[in-house]
């Protein structure tokens, strides 16, 4: 199959049809509270995209073989409530065509309608939150779709989510969190061993969908977040873990979100399109 990246413009429809996996860039920023410009953060990851090598060492793959389709943005400056509408509408496409479908925020609320895309589709699924941030206030500015609520929302579509990394919690939210389905970073790096990402895993679903806000990500390593936050996970730990979700279940969807890009410090951009297409690469070997 001839190679197609989702740093391809200019190719970007020309094999959506054998694609097995298909980029959706929503570079939408409208209820970011700090620093803007998770807008600019797809646009980052596609240039860095094609600057990487397309051979994976540790899975021994190519998955650009399998066919990356990248489509037009979701670019309509609406209220949160109509893009996370129009990120639902474009994903339950891509579903019904049977495309693999990774979302690139902006920021975490459109991550809302890809939820409510996969709900359409699996009757039993669960989301595992990898992030800095609960995100469970029942509504934050007097709106329930801000990026402070993600997880609230998706809590009301599946009751199965896991919390991985968080590190930064209001007090209104605790009544929202699962203590038995939260897995603070401090007590991650606390552990003397991989032990808790098997805990992780046994209280998933089968069918298991991820979404990644980059602040999970300690600074050291993520610095371009609009709220990044100390502490936080290594690349490392993030892939052992999702290497190993992905031998135990089947993981049906990606968003990476909250990428906010420095136009001098260009390794984040890097990381997170490496972190992606290494994602890919785990979840497609065969």
């Amino acid at each position: 199959m001839e190679k197609l990246l989702y740093g391809d413009f200019e190719e970007q429809y020309t094999q959506y049809e054998t694609a097995e996996i298909a980029i959706l860039p929503v570079p939408y920023d409208g209820t970011s509270t700090w620093l803007k410009g998770a807008d600019k953060g797809p646009q980052a990851i596609l240039e860095a995209s094609p600057n990487m090598e397309f051979y994976d060492i540790e899975t021994d793959s190519e998955v650009y073989r399998q066919g990356i389709a990248t489509l037009d943005a979701i670019t309509e400056d609406s209220s949160p409530e109509a893009m996370a509408q129009a990120v639902e509408n474009r994903m339950d496409v891509l579903l019904r065509d049977k495309k693999f479908p990774v979302l690139l925020g902006g920021e975490h609320s459109v991550s809302i309608g890809a939820f409510r895309a996969i709900a359409k589709h699996y009757a039993t699924f669960s989301i595992l939150q990898l992030d800095a941030h609960s995100d469970m206030r029942d509504e934050y500015e007097h709106s329930p779709y801000n990026h402070a609520c993600v997880m609230a929302r998706g809590k009301e579509i599946t009751p199965s989510i896991v919390q991985v990394g968080i590190r930064s919690t209001a007090i209104e939210e605790k009544h929202n969190i699962d203590p038995t389905r939260i897995f603070y970073a401090h007590e991650i790096k606390e552990s003397e061993d991989s032990t808790w990402m098997y805990e992780v895993s046994q209280k998933l679903h089968d069918h298991v969908y991820v979404t990644i806000d980059l602040d999970v990500l300690d600074p050291a390593y993520m610095p371009s977040t609009g709220t990044p936050e100390p502490d936080g996970l290594t690349y490392r730990q993030i892939l052992n873990l999702l290497k190993l979700i992905n031998e135990r279940h089947n993981i049906i969807g990606l968003d990476v979100v909250e990428l906010c890009p420095n136009h001098i410090n260009k390794a984040p951009d890097f990381l997170a399109s490496k972190l992606i297409y290494q994602i890919l690469s785990i979840r497609f070997k065969q």
